[in-house]
């Protein structure tokens, strides 16, 4: 009677022929983690600009309307305290998009050189990774040839 061949030992002593290095992976996780911390700090501090500027426009807006809304002794006045109201707030309006606009604009300088920074990191851990599997494949290749 033939044996039956044990083909977990055998996938072992294959798989033992050929290690595998996750340092690469750990490396390449806490690269990722540290862009993702990083690009949410950047995402935060912009929402925070955003905000504060929203919050000091309607807060114009607010006190604007205040004295707009005061009782006028003449019918003119109110059309003149519509006018003068309109008018301020398409400035503040226009003040307030550029504003924005800066924040939008450093958001976007910001990403750009993080993605930069990031994938020079991850092409040189690439590059770290294949040279040692590289190695390590021909050094596990060397010593099963010897067996």
């Amino acid at each position: 009677m033939t044996k039956t061949p044990d083909f977990a030992a055998m996938m072992k002593d294959m798989m033992g022929a050929f290690p595998v290095d996750t340092s690469a992976m750990n490396d390449a996780f806490k690269t990722t983690a540290t862009l993702n911390e990083k690009l949410s700090g950047v995402a935060l501090n912009a929402a925070e600009k955003s905000a504060e500027i929203s919050s000091k426009w309607t807060k114009d807006t607010l006190a604007k309307m205040s004295e707009m809304s005061k009782a006028k002794q003449e019918p003119a006045d109110y059309a003149k305290a519509m006018t003068e109201f309109t008018s301020a707030s398409a400035e503040v309006a226009s003040e307030h998009m550029a504003a924005f606009a800066e924040i939008a604009k450093k958001v976007q300088m910001d990403t750009v050189e993080l993605m930069m920074a990031a994938g020079k990191d991850m092409s040189e851990e690439a590059t770290a990774a294949v040279k040692k599997a590289t190695s390590d494949a021909t050094a596990a290749t060397k010593k099963a040839a010897a067996k």
